[in-house]
């Protein structure tokens, strides 16, 4: 919608923080640079703006006219852009005709678009060590790229043009989208490509990258699954191989999900898609935007960041889904202890 309506959109992003840390402006202007946003964002640190407009949920999103009416709010929602449109359309003709819609585009600076220029990393997000091959092969998030370098960190080579993009082909003219989990199978690293919502293959012989799963937007489906090329996922966040299946943390949809690479299907292994913290059976159970993926050849271990907690999910699929750490989406600390007694904060990797 920024792009759309530039000159009849102005987007405020208002930040009301879970975590105290979060309410520190300086960690508010990083947020701002990982995420690459170019529009302001108001540090509602006591929640004044949240009581006063009645928030109760995030994301929330109200639509304020030119003079200053909440015309339509969205409690909650994530897929609001048909409607918002429709709203938005018919404020546009409106405070046209009234003559109360200014149409001078506001622009803010990039001030991070020069932070990133002279950075050789730019919020990476995940890492893949291989200790045989001496490499590292790191998740250059916001460069949006893949950077591969030696145990010392001397560059190897490098994945993708540095600008988002979704474009397969060799190293040096393939896209990425904010890049994140990795996992390595002989000479094919797999990544998970966050904001395409798909999955690449880098052959690291050929120097080439294919897509292998998904079809380049959000997909909504929780229960099905099918042909990898032909099924949507939901904010791939980390991967994981064990034989022919790789795992994949889906945070979008708050599921783990199970690619055959034998077979080119992707299927959910567990999650019901509500973001909460369940125990039991695994295609009941429950997860929150699970981010984080290691195992030990029996079990997956699951980093399960909004409820600050550690998941147990059996790879043979027999037995249920467990919780090591964590307790809810509002219990969280830096506090050691057994089981229910310990609280970490916002896990991402494990």
């Amino acid at each position: 919608m920024e792009e759309k309506y530039r000159n009849q959109v102005v987007v405020i992003g208002v930040h009301t923080a879970k975590f105290d840390n979060e309410k520190d402006p300086k960690s508010i202007e990083k947020a701002m640079q990982r995420y690459e946003l170019n529009h302001p964002v108001l540090n509602d640190a006591e929640r004044k703006i949240w009581d006063a407009y009645g928030v109760n949920a995030w994301p929330s999103v109200g639509i304020i006219d030119p003079e200053g009416y909440l015309v339509k709010a969205y409690p909650g929602q994530e897929h609001i852009y048909s409607d918002a449109v429709r709203v938005i359309e018919q404020l546009i003709r409106t405070h046209r005709a009234n003559r109360t819609l200014n149409e001078k585009p506001i622009y803010f600076t990039k001030a991070q678009a020069e932070k990133a220029a002279k950075s050789p990393l730019w919020f990476p997000g995940k890492v893949l060590a291989d200790g045989p091959g001496k490499r590292l092969f790191i998740s250059d998030s916001t460069h949006h790229r893949i950077v591969i370098t030696d145990l010392d960190g001397k560059k190897i080579t490098i994945a993708g043009t540095g600008k988002p993009g979704r474009t397969d082909g060799s190293f040096d003219k393939a896209s990425f989208n904010d890049p994140q989990g990795l996992a390595r199978k002989g000479d094919i690293l797999y990544v998970a490509d966050r904001k395409n919502h798909l999955i690449r293959a880098l052959d690291l012989k050929k120097h080439t990258v294919r897509t292998i799963a998904g079809v380049g937007h959000q997909g909504m489906d929780l229960r099905r699954g099918g042909p990898a090329l032909h099924t949507g996922l939901n904010s791939p966040w980390d991967l994981l191989v064990h034989g022919n299946e790789l795992y994949i943390a889906m945070a979008g949809c708050h599921q783990i999900w199970v690619m055959d690479l034998a077979r080119h299907t992707v299927a959910p292994f567990a999650g019901t898609g509500f973001e909460n913290i369940v125990d039991g059976p695994r295609l009941s159970s429950c997860f929150a935007q699970p981010s984080g993926l290691a195992s030990d050849g029996r079990k997956l271990f699951v980093a399960d960041s909004e409820v600050s907690a550690v998941r147990v999910i059996p790879l043979d699929g027999q037995g249920n889904v467990s919780t090591l750490v964590g307790t809810g989406l509002f219990d969280f600390g830096d506090v050691d202890g057994v089981g229910p007694a310990a609280r970490l904060q916002h896990a991402l990797g494990i």
